[in-house]
């Protein structure tokens, strides 16, 4: 952790906290990161192996996420030590105790994540009164179910490939994570003339060459299944989707799955990044020098936080499209053309970006507030 604090950023974190309740079983850490635009919104993570420094780095990229979209937010996120796979009745007992436990934390906004939904936040809402991703049926705009984040990858895609040499229609596409951002971002990207080649979960992956059957996939999805129970396809573990040779590529998962030791496997032309911190900078760094272009997470997978943003300000779900659609195309125009122009990485032409916006709001704030 202390490399992270010596790393010589001025922009936080502001806020870490804790969390052990024992007669529910609860261990959970909090980090608000930076709060100078406004409240941080981020989600709530579930599973058996996060880590403090996971919640730290992943609070940083949603404080970066939410000022390069020019929300009014700041960034934070939440991780349980828990098992997303346990009964309804045990996650939602610790679902409430978790809430219970940020209800004072009035600075954080949480909303859903890896191992949590929108029923998630609708007992957290039913806690605290604040959640975004809610169910419809409660005045939310259910993120998952409408595919937010997946719908703003895919004009990540079409702003990105503006700076590519190929087009989509035609494109053969990958997804690493086939969850509820990476299936929906195949099925849009697909609407609009790619092809899905290759996909992976938990449980495996599957390629074949001239493209998968996304209806079954999304099927089975559905039914709780997985990609690996598809009727046709090269079945493999789940790693095996790095090989797979592609034209983009989309990780959808969890952090760090391209890393220096295995991005020399990876066949693509264009990467967009549908998690946060999926690659680490070694790994970004060594695409960029061959010639990869890659899009980073907070710029590529905004729509979830801007579809709950707009929900947060009572906006309907049209409009949080609409937004969507307006503010990540125009970011990635501008964050791409930036680094063709120095010749730099997109991250680093992305993070300059936010920093921009954030450090302009700290000024206008009280240095108490950080």
């Amino acid at each position: 952790m202390e490399d992270f604090f010596d790393s010589g950023s001025d922009l936080g974190p502001w806020k870490i906290v804790h969390i052990s309740e024992p007669t529910a079983g609860l261990k959970a850490v909090l980090v608000i990161d930076n709060v100078a635009c406004g409240p941080a919104i981020g989600g709530v993570r579930m599973a058996p192996d996060v880590t403090t420094i996971e919640a730290i780095r992943l609070a940083r990229a949603m404080t970066l996420k939410n000022a390069a979209a020019g929300l009014h937010h700041g960034g934070g996120k939440a991780v349980i030590y828990a098992d997303p796979k346990m009964s309804p009745e045990k996650k939602e007992l610790l679902i409430r105790a978790f809430a219970c436990s940020i209800k004072h934390a009035v600075e954080y906004i949480p909303g859903p994540d890896m191992g949590t939904d929108e029923m998630c936040m609708a007992w957290t809402h039913d806690e605290i009164g604040r959640a975004v991703g809610l169910p419809s049926e409660i005045g939310g705009i259910p993120l998952d179910v409408i595919g937010a984040t997946g719908f703003g990858l895919s004009h990540c895609v079409d702003a990105a490939l503006e700076f590519c040499d190929f087009k989509l229609k035609g494109a053969r596409i990958v997804v690493q994570g086939f969850g509820s951002v990476g299936k929906h971002a195949a099925r849009f990207l697909e609407e609009k003339g790619g092809i899905l080649v290759g996909a992976a979960d938990s449980a495996g992956s599957v390629y074949h060459r001239d493209g998968l059957d996304l209806a079954e996939l999304l099927r089975l999805k559905d039914e709780g299944k997985s990609v690996i129970d598809a009727g046709h396809g090269e079945k493999g573990k789940r790693d095996a989707v790095i090989d797979m040779e592609c034209d983009i590529w989309i990780p959808a998962a969890r952090p760090d799955v391209i890393h220096e030791e295995n991005v020399a496997q990876l066949r693509t032309k264009l990467l967009v990044q549908g998690a946060n911190i999926p690659c680490t900078e070694g790994a970004e760094q060594v695409l960029h020098e061959r010639g990869v272009l890659v899009v980073p997470d907070f710029i590529a997978n905004a729509g979830g936080v801007i579809c709950a943003a707009v929900e947060y300000q009572g906006e309907s779900q049209v409009v949080a499209f609409q937004t969507i659609a307006e503010k990540i195309s125009s970011n990635t125009r501008q964050v791409l053309q930036e680094a063709k122009e120095k010749n730099i990485p997109p991250r680093e032409a992305a993070v300059a970006l936010a920093e921009r916006r954030v450090k302009k709001a700290m000024h206008c704030r009280r240095w108490s507030l950080f």
